[in-house]
């Protein structure tokens, strides 16, 4: 996502990279336990970060719509220092001044953090947040997995919660949670992973994460490997995972990725597409505040909170 989301680039609902799922992780509550019930009327006290940018501005009206969730504060060094409704070009002023820095952010105590700003950025708040006693979302794009296991090494310090998705749309943790299954059953897979051409970063973090989920559930094989291949063997595409992934960067695209299971004869495809709109990612965004106080240590991803652990449980295919 970029910074402050002032555009339209990273539109893939905030994607965090990698696909592991953490040491610490576990989800122990349920919908609406999300806070430390710090909140008027026992809402959760809810920061957003990058909160005038395209899927952060709709996270945050979605946020002032719910009657359990409560604005506690905003992030966006673009608008700093204005009020928010103003910025959401609302008829009234909301009371709530944009922060420049997180911790001005953090000073209104939010129970949760969420987070889509950039990815130079995105660590360092989720780290803040977490020496700050918030659990914390991150829809952001552009981790790595060695980030993720800082993370939640802090958040298990803090005896705190981490919900990370390449993707909060229920169609993108759909097409995780099937390829998951396909994975156990057919032993050959490529992804490939479309974005519009501005996009920074490269693999999404859909895509990523992904590749690495599909890691933990089956391994892929490769009748001929990568470095026996002739002519120019980069065209095949970055091994990660031990799966074979292309980034696609062109005009036209937004975010799509599909997932390519093939045997002889028969090939199986799952594709996500995004449109133009954040809504898909809004919804995916507030169950994880909703039940990111129910976690320790590291979610990786909304298909854990809908699906938990299904795919692995499923026997293999012999081979």
């Amino acid at each position: 996502m970029s910074a402050g989301k002032g555009g339209r680039r990273g539109r893939g609902g905030g994607e965090g990279s990698g696909g592991g799922r953490g040491k610490g992780d576990g989800v122990r509550g349920k919908a609406g336990d999300g806070g430390r019930g710090r909140g008027s009327g026992g809402r959760i006290r809810v920061c957003v970060a990058g909160a005038t940018g395209w899927t952060g501005r709709a996270v945050a009206e979605a946020v002032l719509a719910a009657p359990d969730l409560e604005l506690a504060a905003a992030l966006a060094r673009s608008s700093a220092g204005r009020d928010l409704g103003a910025v959401l070009d609302r008829p009234d002023p909301l009371g709530l001044t944009v922060a420049a820095e997180p911790a001005e952010a953090l000073a209104a105590r939010p129970d949760v953090w969420i987070d889509y700003t950039h990815p130079a950025a995105v660590k360092n708040h989720a780290l803040a947040a977490l020496a700050a006693k918030s659990h914390v979302v991150i829809g952001a794009s552009g981790l790595a997995d060695a980030d993720y296991r800082e993370i939640e090494r802090v958040a298990l310090r803090a005896d705190s919660g981490v919900i990370a998705a390449g993707n909060f749309s229920l169609t993108a943790a759909l097409l995780k949670h099937l390829a998951g299954i396909a994975a156990r059953h057919l032993p050959h897979r490529e992804i490939i992973d479309y974005a519009h051409a501005r996009k920074p970063d490269a693999p999404s973090g859909t895509a990523l994460e992904l590749a690495g989920y599909l890691e933990t559930i089956a391994p892929n094989e490769m009748p001929l490997p990568v470095a026996e291949t002739l002519g120019y063997p980069a065209t095949r595409g970055a091994a990660i995972g031990g799966t074979q992934l292309h980034a696609v960067r062109l005009p036209s695209y937004l975010i799509s990725v599909e997932a390519i299971f093939g045997l002889p004869d028969e090939r199986l495809l799952l594709r996500h597409d995004a449109g133009n709109s954040p809504a898909p990612y809004v919804a995916g965004t507030l169950l994880a505040a909703r039940r990111v106080g129910g976690v320790r240590g590291l979610v990786r991803g909304l298909d854990r909170l809908l699906f938990g652990d299904e795919p692995a449980a499923a026997a293999p295919t012999p081979r």
